[in-house]
């Protein structure tokens, strides 16, 4: 177990420290600063946004919950109210879909 906890310490370290060892002057380049800048968002979007669609019995409910929470964030609501909404909205649509 403790064996496992150092090799993991070890690779989190050097994908940390590998970059900072190549690249240590400033990225004059704009394009390579926002690549760098948006990369983690992008991934991270790409790997949970059709997830989303999966998370619920209900097709319909998820796309009601992924349309508000967009709207929300397009409208600078903080996090959690996007999240909140978002819930609230499935909620609330898998509730009247049920007793249809």
């Amino acid at each position: 177990m403790i064996l496992a906890v150092l090799v993991m310490a070890g690779v989190t370290y050097l994908i940390r420290m590998i970059p900072m060892t190549f690249f240590r002057k400033k990225f004059k380049s704009q394009f390579l600063y926002s690549l760098f800048f948006y990369l983690p968002y992008a991934v991270l979007s790409a790997m949970t946004f059709p997830y989303i669609f999966f998370s619920t019995n209900n097709l319909i409910a998820s796309i009601g919950g992924t349309v508000v929470a967009l709207i929300a964030a397009l409208n600078k609501r903080s996090l959690l109210t996007v999240a909140i909404l978002a819930c609230l909205t499935v909620f609330v649509m898998e509730f009247f879909i049920v007793l249809i």
